[in-house]
């Protein structure tokens, strides 16, 4: 198993942190206008959209920006585990069993907290 190559130079890894941390806000922002526009779409509508054969309900819509906002603030917790781990020096190691975990998974998930033999136990 390779060691995390960056875990001790601040830059790499801080950075893909802080790039994480910024794209996933973005998508709760944006996600978060969505939903509030689709409310607003719905309150000024009167027509019964359930029952429109031409296209998505607005509850459906709704539902499915609700899930990707649930996730990205899901997302959102595991940055800030990370980057707190990467204060406290522990990032880059395995919250299951405390063995490094790859640079190559660290550069692919910054926000990993398990490594690879540990995370597929978890399913």
């Amino acid at each position: 198993m390779s060691e995390p190559s960056d875990v001790a130079g601040p830059s790499g890894p801080a950075l893909r942190l802080a790039a994480g941390c910024r794209d996933v806000e973005d998508r709760i922002t944006g996600l978060t206008g969505q939903i509030a526009a689709l409310a607003e779409q719905q309150a000024l509508t009167t027509h019964d959209d359930e029952h429109d054969p031409e296209g998505v309900t607005i509850g459906f819509e709704r539902a499915q920006l609700q899930g990707l906002l649930a996730g990205a603030l899901r997302e959102r917790a595991a940055f800030a585990r990370a980057t707190a781990r990467l204060a406290d020096g522990t990032y880059g190691r395995c919250s299951a069993c405390g063995r490094p975990i790859p640079s190559e998974r660290l550069e692919a998930l910054p926000a990993a907290e398990t490594c690879l033999a540990c995370s597929s136990r978890r399913r």
